[in-house]
């Protein structure tokens, strides 16, 4: 009994990290070097000549857009220049959009604090209870991260094979309305955002993901073994 208590401790304060270096990994992701990652996409997908805008004016954009999802700007009233004539670059159902973007960020940052809190309880307990703090933590987190490696080469895998499809449903469960729909033709949100740039978005958080992943996953092994050495010793 007091190996379960102490293993389902463990397994709760590994998910709690996990859940952490996620929500991280997409913050990073997109706020981490904004400058040349977004300014790099837009030359790549050549949004400034299909939408009519110089890079500096989307860049600035890009800005105001991405503090308004950090909480930093109250509303998306942003003006700026398209095809040489000052205006509104947001319409009224882009920011509709947005504002679910924006609750979807701050979700995120909430889970990730609770996360944080159960984590550290469970930490808490753990050390309170039993001395070999280390390796408890340590072999929780090695299971856990296995079977969250398992499902996401498995999810990797299908998403892969059809990428719109996906990208569709992630919408379908995360929104409750149809204003992410937006037209190429009416909405320049979209032409900024083309769905490459959420491809190539996403491998950059996997990227950042399984590299802290793998720094913890290492780190775990080495205390296992090391504790295994101490024992036969």
């Amino acid at each position: 009994m007091n190996s379960i208590i102490k293993y389902t401790l463990s397994a709760v304060f590994s998910i709690c990290l996990f859940i952490i270096i996620l929500i991280s990994s997409v913050q990073i992701a997109v706020y981490w070097d904004m400058e040349r990652y977004f300014k790099n996409e837009y030359v790549k997908y050549n949004v400034a000549e299909n939408i009519s805008m110089d890079i500096n004016d989307i860049m600035y954009v890009t800005y105001e857009m991405m503090d308004y999802l950090d909480n930093k700007r109250e509303d998306l009233v942003v003006y700026t220049y398209v095809d040489g004539e000052e205006r509104e670059f947001f319409n009224e159902r882009e920011k509709q959009h947005m504002i679910d973007v924006k609750n979807l960020f701050t979700a995120g940052k909430n889970l990730r604090i609770f996360a944080f809190v159960i984590g550290v309880i469970s930490l808490s307990i753990i050390a309170f209870k039993y001395k070999n703090i280390k390796t408890i933590l340590s072999k929780g987190f090695v299971s856990v991260s296995t079977v969250i490696i398992c499902i996401s080469i498995i999810l990797i895998c299908i998403i892969q094979t059809d990428f719109t499809k996906y990208f569709t449903i992630f919408h379908e469960i995360f929104f409750n309305n149809d204003l992410w729909l937006l037209n190429p033709k009416t909405d320049l949100l979209i032409n900024i955002v083309p769905e490459p740039f959420f491809i190539d978005t996403a491998i950059r958080i996997a990227v950042i993901f399984g590299l802290m992943m793998a720094v913890c996953f290492i780190l775990s092994v080495v205390i296992i073994l090391i504790d295994r050495k101490r024992r036969i010793l």
